[in-house]
C-alpha cells in the first residue's frame, strides 16, 4: 500500500501545478500517487517548488508547488509510491 505523504490545497491550472501540504518528507526524482474522486494517475516528481524557489526535497509540513500531468483538485491525497 502506498504511503500518504499529503493533499492537494490548490491547483493553477495556467500553468499545470499543485500546491501539496505534506504530512511526510518528499524527495525529488520519487514518484507520486494523486488520486481523489476523478483523479488518478502516477507521476514523478521533477521539481519541487517552496515559495517559488527549487529545492531537492521536502518535509512534513512544508507547503510546496510541483508540476502535474493531468488536473488535479482539493482534497486530492497524494501518495508516495
Amino acid at each position: 500500500m502506498d504511503q500518504k505523504i499529503g493533499e492537494i490545497t490548490h491547483y493553477f491550472s495556467h500553468i499545470s501545478v499543485g500546491i501539496v501540504e505534506l504530512t511526510a518528507p518528499l524527495t525529488k526524482g520519487a514518484s507520486v500517487h494523486i488520486k481523489g474522486h476523478t483523479t488518478d494517475f502516477t507521476q514523478p516528481v521533477d521539481e519541487i517548488q517552496i515559495d517559488h524557489k527549487t529545492v531537492d526535497s521536502a518535509k512534513k509540513g512544508d507547503v510546496i508547488g510541483i508540476k502535474v500531468k493531468e488536473h488535479v483538485r482539493e482534497g486530492d491525497e497524494v501518495f508516495l509510491v
